[in-house]
């Protein structure tokens, strides 16, 4: 399985990018949880498990983006960004 890593920048199936700001263990199961920013200028932070972060999900109509999976690492943002 893919791990994520801090500072990678994801792109969610629903278009939204995504700054990881840290990856942290939970206290009790040990499973790995991944700390993320909201790039929309909302500043919001999420949790979720490393996981649910990576999973493969359905075909679905709000899939703008095509991904077979929740979340993709985003390793050139520049050729997203519009002049």
């Amino acid at each position: 399985m893919e791990r994520v890593k801090e500072g990678e920048i994801y792109r969610h199936f629903k278009g939204p990018f995504y700054y990881i700001v840290c990856v942290g263990l939970d206290s009790e199961t040990r499973e790995r949880i991944v700390v993320y920013r909201h790039l929309d200028g909302s500043g919001d932070i999420c949790v979720r498990s490393e996981e649910m972060f990576l999973e493969d999900i359905p075909e679905r109509g709000d899939n703008i983006t095509g991904q077979k999976t929740r979340f993709v690492r985003i390793d050139d943002l520049e050729k997203y960004i519009r002049p």
